[in-house]
């Protein structure tokens, strides 16, 4: 009898072998034991220390080089039987009886005629008896049964054992990334369940449909991978970590050999591909495998042996968010001002036809809006998407602000839902496991599109549809200041639709003061002006989507708002008149009270030849102005030879918004104030003077008017009317201060104290040689030094030059209690300008210009570069007129 050569493939029980050929693998046969018989396994329970006797042989020849002889056939089943050795000596069946995990068949060797194989024989009874005798293996009594489950039984044992490291002993290989897995959860419990390799794909084996009996033909390298497995894993002893359950029932665990995971080997070698399903399950354990991946795609093994690297330049790239397009795509403006419309890699924001996602559209924009509108990123290109029928092809991109990554904060708030990417789809976020892993927390927290439920919808009332709607809304916005709103869309350089999300209103506005040329429209017969379209570009780039702030004047015939823009708490009007976008209209900024900061805008346009002005001619100027008399008045156009010495006491009663001061004469006129204003509180303490207004006011009317601040009546002209509201805007014409009242608490004027009986005693004034800052912030700090340093004094006016037509008087202040009261070097003017709260004008008038305030001219610049110098007050980042 001739000894053969094979190894171990497997083991079926404690008497069968499965023998594979060490020159052919793919060559098996099943050989047993012989004159001996072991405890069966089955599926439908295994018999007493079944699987004790099979693990005793399994365990010393699984995997290992075995000598066999065959003794006998069976001649129905042609099973082979006989005896085997390993290298080491050891020989089967008599090491396995020996142990106790083996009997000799009652009938052995009755029929046996061979002298060797009756003393073979006789020696394994002699090896069963001493067993017995010493209780061993099949013989220690009645311990033996292991209870063995084929199914999960349901979600406790997820809950019992999820995250565990348990033993285990692969009992087939199906495919690849497929096994049965006996689990040794017990010591007399198994559970024998179909297990799915954590992690990993491979390609599918040969298999047979049951319903047609035809054979699928396995996928390329599914049998090698299914080989490759077999020969490393079958049979073997190995941790298993239980990671999950399939959506079909099956455990999802990552299997351990002695040398590693499993799936990283195969990963490695090409024969597999990342599963990204299983990335929830693993968390930070799918970051070798990823890396493997990517090192069998650079090495173009098997799976990969066509892979390509992307073209695309990955490096980060900085760029500005000006657009929010959707719930995963914005656009972005790089260094160079090119713009690129980009989306988030791996993210996909709420889907219009996804009842659960829809409501959340607006949501998941404007969490984008008030993230990244206006704001630096970091931009990194991961691919593109390819043009379809309903988008143009796009870059997909990692986007982060601040060091935060804005798909997976979309992602974390239930915003968005992540791609489930073709398993050749490498254009990909780098951090996708950690995407899949946020989606899952967001579903489990029911954040967002995961709640269940619709968001808060915000409806806006159009109040620009008409102007009745208009007229109703504008009476509350202008009794406010900076209000917060939205710009929701830019209709052209000076028109927007703004959303005032604490009134529920959106509303068109209009700049006040300006005006900017028409854009293109839509249609291509719709021409626009000449800088309309920089105009808008200008608005979309600096306003779209900005948080803002509004400040309601008016509105106009067709329902539109007339007010300021702030963004950045800076004035959009003065910025696109700085542009030389826009145009000042003088009438309407006087009356909105912004003519000082936008005409010095346009003048510094003018100069810099932008926009609008690229042609401009100073000269042109000069005539139009000369023509457009009274403008500027005549008075102003001459030239004064000597100092006017003409020194008056006054008192500064107000400063308005706009720069302007009121001045009271002290004298015969206060005197003769004093007197009238005894008269004027005795008349309205008398009861039978207290009736109102019999008919509307109108402006320019003079009325009486009860000063909020200290409940006394004074004399008053109405400025303006919100007819619709019932309030009009009074100027107290005695000291120049203005505020808001309801007709209901304005008086008539009797006629004993109109200004025929006296005057008004407030003069409009302005500063000599003194320009307060245009920046709204610095002007506010300009008006609160002004108070500081004169509010309760009697002061003295040098009153430099009146302008009759204009009705204003140019002063020079000096404060007669001052050290060196009188000198140039001690005007109120020139300290001012040293603390940096005023400048000297750069274009002067022609009386300005004489040769009699050469002097002070001089001193009040030597004083502007002093505040420039210590970058003092508006001086405080430098030089202002730098381009």
């Amino acid at each position: 009898m001739a000894a053969h050569f094979a190894n171990v493939k497997s083991v079926l029980s404690g008497d069968t072998f499965v023998l594979s050929s060490p020159n052919n693998p793919s060559q098996e046969k099943t050989f047993s034991l012989a004159y001996v018989s072991a405890p069966r396994l089955s599926k439908d329970g295994d018999e007493p220390y079944a699987f004790q006797s099979r693990e005793f042989l399994r365990n010393l020849t699984v995997g290992k080089p075995i000598k066999f002889t065959v003794l006998y056939t069976i001649p129905n089943s042609g099973r082979e039987y006989g005896t085997a050795q390993l290298q080491d000596g050891t020989t089967f069946p008599e090491a396995s009886v020996k142990a106790g995990w083996l009997k000799v068949r009652e009938d052995a060797g009755r029929k046996e005629e061979s002298e060797a194989a009756l003393a073979m024989i006789d020696t394994l009874r002699i090896y069963e008896s001493e067993a017995k005798d010493e209780g061993k293996g099949l013989f220690s009594g009645s311990g033996g049964v292991i209870e063995v489950q084929n199914d999960l039984g349901g979600p406790d044992f997820l809950n019992k054992w999820k995250g565990k490291t348990v033993e285990g002993v692969i009992e087939r290989v199906i495919s690849g990334d497929r096994l049965l897995a006996r689990l040794l959860l017990t010591e007399k419990k198994h559970w024998q369940v179909m297990t799915l390799i954590a992690g990993i794909r491979t390609p599918s084996t040969a298999r047979t449909n049951p319903s047609n009996g035809q054979v699928q033909p396995a996928e390329e390298f599914g049998d090698e991978a299914r080989a490759f497995v077999e020969s490393r894993l079958l049979q073997r002893q190995v941790k298993v970590k239980i990671v999950g359950v399939s959506p079909q029932g099956q455990l999802v665990a990552a299997i351990l050999h002695p040398r590693g995971n499993i799936a990283e080997f195969l990963l490695q070698e090409g024969l597999a591909r990342c599963n990204d399903f299983h990335s929830t399950f693993l968390g930070p354990d799918m970051a070798p495998l990823r890396a493997a991946e990517e090192q069998a795609k650079s090495a173009r093994k098997r799976l990969h042996r066509a892979f390509v690297p992307k073209a695309t330049d990955n490096k980060e790239a900085e760029a500005t968010v000006t657009k929010i397009v959707g719930g995963d795509t914005i656009i972005v403006r790089n260094k160079t001002g090119a713009e690129k419309r980009i989306s988030l890699s791996s993210v996909r924001g709420p889907r219009a036809g996804e009842a659960s996602e829809a409501p959340w559209r607006e949501e998941a924009k404007e969490f984008l809006r008030k993230k990244l509108i206006g704001k630096h990123v970091k931009v990194s290109v991961d691919g593109t998407k390819p043009a379809t029928d309903d988008f143009e092809a796009r870059e997909v991109a990692t986007v982060t602000q601040g060091g935060k990554n804005i798909g997976l904060q979309l992602v974390e708030g239930g915003y968005a839902t992540v791609i489930r990417h073709r398993k050749d789809d490498t254009d990909r976020a780098p951090n996708y496991d950690e995407l899949l892993a946020a989606q899952e927390k967001a579903q489990e927290e029911k954040k967002g599109i995961w709640s269940g439920k619709s968001p808060k919808v915000k409806n806006y009332v159009d109040v620009s549809e008409s102007v009745q709607k208009a007229k109703i809304q504008v009476s509350t916005l202008s009794r406010q200041k900076k209000v917060p709103g939205i710009v929701d869309f830019c209709k052209s350089g000076s028109r927007f639709t703004i959303l005032i999300p604490r009134e529920g209103v959106k509303l068109t506005l209009v700049l006040a003061g300006v005006r900017a040329p028409r854009a293109p429209g839509r249609n291509a017969q719709e021409k626009g002006e000449p800088f309309g379209q920089e105009a808008l570009d200008l608005a979309n780039k600096r306003c779209n989507q900005r948080d803002c702030e509004i400040d309601v004047h008016d509105i106009d015939k067709v329902g539109g708002f007339i007010g300021d823009l702030y963004v950045n708490r800076e004035s959009f009007a003065k910025i696109l008149v700085e542009e030389g976008l826009a145009s000042v209209h003088e009438y309407s900024a006087q009356k909105a009270g912004n003519a000082t900061e936008l005409l010095a805008a346009q003048q510094r346009a003018k100069e810099a030849r932008k926009g609008l002005w690229k042609d401009w001619d100073p000269s042109q100027d000069a005539q139009e102005e000369e023509e457009a008399a009274p403008a500027e008045s005549a008075d102003a156009d001459v030239t004064i030879d000597k100092k006017p010495e003409d020194y008056r006491d006054i008192f500064i009663t107000n400063v308005d918004s706009n720069g302007r001061i009121k001045v009271q004469e002290i004298g015969k006129g206060t005197a003769a104030l004093e007197t009238l204003m005894n008269k004027f509180r005795s008349f309205h303490l008398n009861p039978s003077n207290n009736a109102g207004l019999k008919d509307s006011p109108k402006a320019g009317d003079f009325v009486a008017a009860k000063f909020t601040e200290d409940g006394e009546w004074y004399r008053a002209r109405i400025r303006s009317n919100d007819r619709t509201a019932k309030v009009a805007e009074v100027v107290y014409i005695d000291y120049g201060n203005t505020e808001k009242q309801p007709w209901s608490k304005l008086r008539p004027l009797s006629p004993e104290f109109n200004t025929q009986a006296l005057k008004a005693q407030a003069i409009d004034a302005q500063l000599s040689f003194v320009q307060l800052p245009a920046s709204p912030d610095y002007l506010n700090d300009a008006i609160n030094y002004i108070y500081e340093i004169t509010e309760g004094k009697q002061l003295v006016g040098s009153f430099d030059f009146i302008d009759s037509k204009e009705g204003v008087s140019y002063i020079t202040i000096y404060d007669p209690k001052a050290e060196g009261s009188h000198k140039v070097t001690e005007s109120l003017n020139r300290r001012i300008i040293e603390a940096g709260w005023g400048l000297v004008p750069r274009k002067f008038k022609r009386w300005e210009s004489s040769k009699a305030f050469e002097s002070l001219v001089k001193n009040l610049k030597e004083a502007e570069k002093v505040a420039s110098d210590a970058h003092r007050g508006m001086w405080e980042y430098g030089e202002l007129y730098e381009d």
